[in-house]
């Protein structure tokens, strides 16, 4: 298949766009999909960046002339140009596509309906703002969104930080930042601003830290990309307990090796979640703001405003060195690293135009109830490992206790043909570093369906790189037989495996 990827960087617009983007084409690149990238000439881009990650890009034209935009959420003037002469200069440059992706504050329903009637593909809007689209399928992964702020667009939406495209390195690194602990003696900060940090929040951040109060070891990332690059570097070799980075490919190995972060919003906000890593939000844009209220009110993050950084950023990184366990924890609860897994998945049999598909989403306390329906059937308890009927409290109590877990997973699995009900459910019990318990029991109203089948080809796709155990009872033939088709190796009467396959 031919996916196309319409994004652009610059001084305006910042790098978190093609960052995003380069992590889902290198997925769907796995996958054995064919890519291409259709990006702008704009000062401060990332064409070659994007080369050098292997990947071809189509340059469109030239804008004609230079547009300043009229406030910081003018994101008509990031085009550089209209979005009609946007959309003729892409359908001029690409003949052919399966799936377009959009990523683009500036690109929504007229483009996207013009591109798809011109060339009859597919489309992917990846997005933050809540816009109207015209695709068949959504991408909106701040955390808090719900699906009913797309209704307008009238498809498909994945929505939340579960579905955050991080690179690969860190849901490789999260086993270990389940067991992350405060460092012993300085704390180790990381100051990232973003790859352009126009108001230059870093140096401000910097001068703030330099405190009697505060006695750390910082790490500094900014980019030869930003304006105020080569300042920021001569003030942090006049410090010694400061390390200046110009780029590092493995992120995920740095922030593991930090305690704190200080950092504008947006993807890295999820990177941090991911690897349970404290932080102090400074948002620098407008469309920042969302992310940093969920952050806050969900406790997972302190915020301060630039204006304010001298007088308040002491302060709150005290405070959040005394709160940093609980703040650990809420950050590992929101993001696990495997949105690009199960985006792709989405890609897939999107593509595939698999009818009777199903989807895999995070169980929910309002599912509760329904779970415990299930539990209770008669054709649920035959074959459970423990036959007893739990009551209701000790169901609710034990299911609470299990969506709080930082360390398993519980999904709901939905039919995507019949309006996304809920026909089943799925479990990852971790029982050790890299090895999960499944468990699968599926609605008895929909028994025959498949649908058991379906579920672990999902959890292939999602979770390729685990371990997996499932027990079965000897008496339980149809379950024998699906975990064999499903490829698991039987290793006693009741006991398969499957290896990791990624």
């Amino acid at each position: 298949m031919k996916v196309v990827f319409r994004v652009d960087a610059s001084l305006l617009i910042g790098s978190g766009h093609v960052m995003r983007c380069l992590v889902l084409a290198n997925e769907l690149r796995r996958k054995g999909h064919e890519i291409l990238f259709a990006c702008t000439p704009l000062t401060g881009d990332m064409r070659s960046f994007i080369l050098e990650r292997g990947f071809d890009v189509l340059a469109l034209p030239e804008p004609r002339e230079v547009m300043k935009p009229a406030h910081d959420a003018d994101y008509e003037a990031w085009l550089q140009k209209s979005v009609d002469d946007d959309a003729n200069d892409f359908l001029r440059a690409v003949s052919a596509a399966d799936l377009v992706i959009t990523d683009h504050y500036a690109i929504g329903e007229p483009w996207q309906k013009r591109v798809k009637a011109s060339l009859g593909c597919r489309l992917l809007a990846i997005d933050d703002l809540a816009r109207h689209h015209r695709a068949d399928l959504i991408l909106d992964q701040t955390l808090g969104r719900e699906q009913a702020a797309y209704a307008e667009s009238k498809t498909r939406v994945l929505v939340g930080s579960e579905y955050a495209l991080l690179q690969r390195g860190f849901s490789c690194q999260r086993e270990a930042a389940l067991g992350r602990a405060l460092s012993e003696g300085r704390p180790k900060v990381l100051v990232s601003m973003g790859g352009i940090d126009a108001p230059n929040a870093t140096l401000k951040v910097l001068e703030s830290l330099c405190h009697p109060q505060i006695d750390a070891e910082i790490t500094v990332l900014l980019s030869p990309r930003a304006p105020h690059f080569h300042k920021v570097k001569a003030w942090c070799a006049l410090h010694s307990q400061v390390t200046h980075q110009e780029f590092v490919e493995d992120m995920a190995s740095l922030m593991l090796a930090h305690d704190v972060a200080i950092g504008a919003p947006g993807t890295t906000s999820w990177e941090r979640a991911c690897l349970g890593l404290p932080s102090i939000v400074v948002p620098l844009a407008e469309n920042q703001q969302l992310i940093c209220q969920q952050l806050v009110k969900r406790h997972a993050a302190l915020q301060v405003d630039i204006d304010v950084i001298p007088k308040r950023l002491v302060d709150e990184y005290q405070k959040l060195l005394k709160q940093w366990s609980q703040i650990k924890d809420t950050n590992l609860v929101l993001c696990d690293g495997r949105g690009a897994r199960r985006v792709v998945f989405e890609i897939e049999q999107l593509l595939g135009e698999e009818k009777e598909g199903i989807s895999l989403v995070r169980a929910l306390p309002e599912d509760v109830a329904l779970i415990y329906e299930w539990q209770c059937h008669p054709e649920t308890r035959k074959h459970a490992l423990t036959p007893n009927i739990p009551t209701w409290d000790e169901h609710h109590a034990w299911m609470s206790r299990k969506l709080r877990s930082v360390t398993d997973y519980y999904y709901m699995v939905v039919e995507r043909a019949n309006e996304g009900q809920k026909v089943g459910a799925v479990r990852l019990d971790r029982m050790r570093p890299g090895h999960y318990l499944v468990s699968i029991f599926v609605d008895p109203q929909n028994y025959g369906k498949g649908i058991a089948y379906k579920v672990l080809r999902a959890i292939d796709a999602i979770h390729p790189d685990v371990t997996l155990h499932a027990t079965v009872l000897k008496a339980n033939i149809a379950s024998q037989r699906l975990f064999q088709k499903a490829d698991y190796q039987q290793v006693d009467e009741e006991t398969y495996i499957r290896q990791p396959i990624d």
